[in-house]
């Protein structure tokens, strides 16, 4: 879409063109008024919540090292998972830190060990595995393999020699490809030991 000044009295469509105002139907008007409300404040709720993140990842920071200096310790990086709980025990905060994992060229080594398995393995048996490695290899919409799913053949008991040296080439291949931290809240259940989050996901409220 054209993104350049536009003139007075005039509105620009979807396919950018300019449309005088005074054309424009009163509800298209309307929706318009009401998209454009909802996304500001959208903005500003992003805005806020990632004030909000950073805020809070830099103040549990700064109390680790300062719990740390009470014992002469030295915290180094930020990779460590930290529960704080409030006193009453009511309220906790977690900041954890996941790691996004990724396979390099030999899982397409381990693909190949594991399709000369299944083709050695006589016809009609272990149909299961057939399916459950076409399963793990499928792609999503963006093409990206999921990690659970292909590190889940490793965890099965299968001794065959072929299908060793193909888990192993999986486990090699795996790459740390980046890590993200999260902060999450939870409030206690009354006076159980159950935990409710407290959900920021708007999507999710």
């Amino acid at each position: 879409m054209n993104t350049h000044t536009i003139p007075d009295g005039f509105l620009q469509n979807a396919q950018g063109h300019l449309v005088p105002r005074n054309l424009v139907s009163d509800i298209d008007m309307a929706r318009d008024d009401l998209v454009r409300d909802i996304i500001r404040n959208a903005r500003a709720l992003q805005d806020a919540m990632i004030l909000f993140k950073t805020r809070t990842m830099d103040d549990i920071a700064a109390f680790i090292e300062l719990s740390a200096e009470k014992y002469g310790a030295r915290i180094g990086g930020d990779k460590g998972n930290v529960t704080l709980t409030s006193f009453d025990g009511r309220y906790k905060v977690v900041r954890a830190n996941a790691e996004y994992l990724t396979f390099d060229e030999r899982l397409v080594v381990a693909k190949s060990l594991i399709d000369q398995c299944i083709h050695r393995w006589t016809e009609g048996s272990r149909i299961e595995i057939r399916a459950l490695v076409e399963h793990a290899f499928q792609t999503d919409k963006t093409g990206k393999i999921s990690t659970g799913r292909v590190l889940g053949l490793t965890r099965l008991a299968i001794s065959d020699e072929q299908w060793q040296q193909a888990m192993q080439a999986i486990r090699d291949s795996v790459q740390v490809a980046g890590s993200k931290s999260y902060v999450r809240l939870y409030e206690r259940i009354g006076g159980s030991d159950q935990w409710q989050q407290i959900v920021l996901d708007i999507a999710t409220l």
